[in-house]
């Protein structure tokens, strides 16, 4: 529900609203009559996607000495910005460190 997303997350109800109308729209989210929120297939793609960049980039971050804590904070906030080519560079990359 929308307000649980709120108090986990320590967004306003009305930020969580706005977002939540927004991943309604774009097709990523239902909400049932009762407020429980469902991701549709096209946002657990989404969701797949975006936690596969998030966990990549954190164990890159790791290999190169930064602590687990700050490279799991700082995959957060790279995951969202980073292009495909770089991402899929990265991937790669820690892949190929990992044979």
């Amino acid at each position: 529900r929308s307000i649980d997303v709120a108090n986990e997350l320590r967004f306003t109800k009305a930020s969580v609203s706005v977002a939540m109308k927004s991943l309604r729209e774009e097709g990523y989210i239902v909400v049932a009559t009762d407020g429980d929120i469902s991701l549709t297939d096209k946002g657990i793609q989404i969701a797949e996607n975006m936690y596969e960049r998030h966990t990549v980039i954190a164990k890159c971050l790791i290999k190169l000495g930064v602590s687990e804590e700050t490279a799991y904070s700082d995959s957060c906030k790279i995951e969202h910005d980073i292009s495909d080519e770089s991402f899929l560079k990265i991937k790669e990359f820690l892949e190929n460190y990992e044979k």
